[in-house]
């Protein structure tokens, strides 16, 4: 199905910005500690920064979790089931979840606009920087993770349907 094909794109890609991400995050890091310990100048972005960046590698992963299966899994149950009714009960899950995570999605829209209007820092250090980015990663990440589990529904669906379905099913 194409609509599927184009959202496991976008969390293949998804999962490999986060991991680029990783780079940054281990550059800031390595300055503070230096900075920190052989100059005695600790940084005041250090902190933020790096519960930041390790939100983002976290936030644009899930999506791309979900399309390697690699969410944790009640396997032992699975294992005994057919493949039908294997992914029948995939297709519930992932259907809710896709549902709620819409819901969550459209509410962090809201607290992303509101962030940006008023220009809130994080306030957690000296250097409180805006909060808007970070929330807009949040909104991002819950998005990409919202329609990989609509995605996987779809896939589940067509082996309930006895449809041929493009990607394993567990």
């Amino acid at each position: 199905m194409p609509i599927v094909r184009f959202i496991n794109q976008l969390s293949l890609w998804s999962g490999r910005i986060g991991a680029l991400v990783v780079v940054p995050l281990v550059l800031a890091m390595v300055y503070e500690v230096v900075s920190r310990y052989a100059f005695a100048a600790p940084t005041q972005w250090a902190f933020e920064l790096s519960y930041m960046m390790m939100g983002t590698i976290f936030l644009l992963g899930l999506s791309y979790a979900v399309l390697m299966d690699q969410h944790v899994n009640v396997d032992f149950i699975h294992q005994a089931l057919p493949r039908r009714a294997v992914a029948t009960i995939d297709a519930i899950g992932y259907i809710l979840m896709a549902g709620m995570l819409a819901w969550l999605t459209n509410a962090l829209i809201s607290n992303v606009i509101s962030v940006y209007r008023t220009g809130e820092g994080t306030g957690l250090s000296a250097w409180n920087p805006p909060i808007w980015p970070y929330r807009a990663i949040y909104v991002v990440g819950f998005a990409l993770f919202a329609l990989q589990c609509a995605a996987k529904a779809i896939e589940n669906l067509l082996v309930v349907f006895g449809r041929p379905s493009e990607g394993p099913t567990r």
